[in-house]
């Protein structure tokens, strides 16, 4: 145990922010570096050692947190790394990204604040980037078989590192310029600075990994062709079909998808524009979703210089304590205020959006609303709250519908849908195509980082198994097991 006394004599402590005035001026990540380095190890100290440990349960990763706490704690970083990276690829991704959903289940957050679990993982692994901890990790003997991967995300480049490990000859595909997926483009700077996705990627190639960008299964390469080419292929295609919003006046210009602002404003932090061709600056902003996609718009929309930003939520506020039908150790929705909150704004709850009015040249100008309740289980606009809002940036952050099907890569495969319309799998993973197998967000549906990460490990096993017979790779969770479904 770390510190026997450490949960009852150590406050919670969490990283500090840099100021909004100052954040504001760059896309920076918001916490000020090396914040965490003088409390760490206290921090960890609070960890109790249970003799059951709810945290392994609440991750799906299955981290080993009482174990690093106390490496932690004794501030042993590289055997604190090793014991990181032991479940977990990328650290420094779910370190900065993830919920969190191993505080919510942290024994000690029963009756007092929980263990700051996500803090004290990035500073381990933020640690061992700079104490030369994390190295390349190739194979000592190749297997001779190959295995193609589709797709970039957490889910994917887990899958890739996992399969180069063992000795296959591993190739990445990725219809964007870059790899990375939704980290490269979907999260903002401000949130994952680049730079932590571009040294796992140089780690990745230096083991063996092959990365082809701007290549799309299904229209600029056949998935036919690709099954052949390949031993295995595992589809982490995600599921990237945005949930869009059918009313009056939804075709005037200036409504998009989130998917379609935030990866622009990247492509800026990126060198690939000046200005981004859709931006905030000097509008009036809404923002149609009040989950974290709908936060990194308000915070990108704040960065860009809008007139007013305003987040419309349909869903009633959450509450700020745990509810009482959300017990430990499950993950409670509750109200968050996130980064970009914190930078100003308003959050509208229980309204719905009625329809959009345009200007003469088919600008969007305005946003209709009105507030709902639930009655007898359904949602009801309630008569008379009917009220607008400036609006020239409508950005609609509604969450996902499943996996892209225009490009014919499930048409190609032949490939079966679930009833919720994601790409069907068995316990391994495998698809009803033979060699074919599905991680992430394709096979799950939206969901978090660390899911996509403990599929993409999950399904690695299962590649290695139908390649070799056997394997050694961890499985970290059963595509059916939603015991933990966050």
């Amino acid at each position: 145990m770390a510190d026997p006394k450490g949960f009852l004599t150590t406050p919670r402590e969490t990283a500090c922010s840099r100021p909004v005035a100052d954040r504001l001026k760059d896309w920076n990540e918001v916490y000020v570096p090396g914040s965490l380095l003088p409390i760490i190890s206290k921090q960890a100290g609070r960890c109790m050692d249970c003799g059951i440990p709810f945290c392994h349960n609440g991750c799906p990763l299955g981290n080993l947190i009482p174990e690093w706490n106390d490496f932690a704690y004794r501030e042993d970083w590289s055997a604190a790394s090793e014991r990181l990276h032991a479940t977990n690829n990328f650290p420094e991704f779910t370190g900065r990204l993830c919920p969190a959903p191993c505080e919510s289940a942290c024994v000690l957050g029963i009756n007092q604040p929980a263990v700051t679990i996500k803090n004290v993982e990035v500073s381990i692994i933020d640690k061992a980037w700079d104490n030369g901890n994390v190295t390349p990790q190739p194979p000592e003997r190749l297997s001779g078989k190959t295995a193609a991967v589709i797709g970039s995300g957490p889910a994917g480049l887990a899958a890739a590192q996992q399969l180069t490990r063992a000795g296959h000859t591993v190739v990445v595909y990725e219809r964007a310029d870059r790899i990375g997926g939704l980290l490269r483009y979907g999260i903002p700077e401000f949130k994952m600075e680049k730079v932590h996705i571009n040294r796992r990627i140089e780690q990745m190639r230096a083991e063996g990994t092959k990365f082809r960008t701007g290549v799309e299964i299904g229209r600029d390469l056949d998935a036919g062709q690709l099954r052949k080419r390949f031993d295995a292929v595992v589809i982490a295609a995600g599921a990237t079909v945005s949930r869009d919003l059918p009313v009056p006046g939804r075709e005037l210009r200036g409504i998009h998808f989130a998917m379609e602002y935030l990866p622009l404003a990247n492509k800026v932090q990126e060198g690939d524009f000046v200005a981004p061709p859709i931006t905030a600056e000097g509008k009036h902003v809404v923002v149609i979703g009040g989950g974290d996609t709908g936060a990194d718009c308000v915070g990108t929309a704040h960065r860009q210089g809008a007139a007013s930003v305003t987040q419309l939520e349909i869903m009633p506020r959450p509450s700020e304590d745990r509810p009482t039908g959300q017990p430990w150790p499950t993950f409670p929705m509750l109200y968050k205020v996130t980064s970009a909150h914190e930078e100003g704004g308003e959050r509208i709850y229980s309204v719905s959006t009625t329809h959009f009015e345009g200007d003469e040249d088919g600008n969007v100008q305005a946003l209709h609303l009105v507030e709902v309740e639930f009655k007898d289980g359904k949602l009801e606009q309630k008569p008379g709250t009917e009220r607008v809002l400036p609006a020239q940036l409508v950005t609609l952050a509604m969450g996902f519908t499943g996996t892209d099907q225009a490009n014919g890569l499930v048409q190609q495969f032949g490939l079966e849908l679930d009833a919720r319309g994601n790409i069907d799998r068995d316990a391994s993973y495998a698809t009803n195509v033979d060699g074919v197998f599905v991680a992430g967000d394709a096979g799950r549906g939206q969901s978090l980082i660390v899911w996509a990460i403990a599929e993409g490990r999950s399904a690695a096993r299962g590649v290695d198994r139908y390649l070799t017979g056997t394997s050694a790779l961890p499985y970290p969770v059963k595509p059916t097991d939603r015991s933990l479904m966050v």
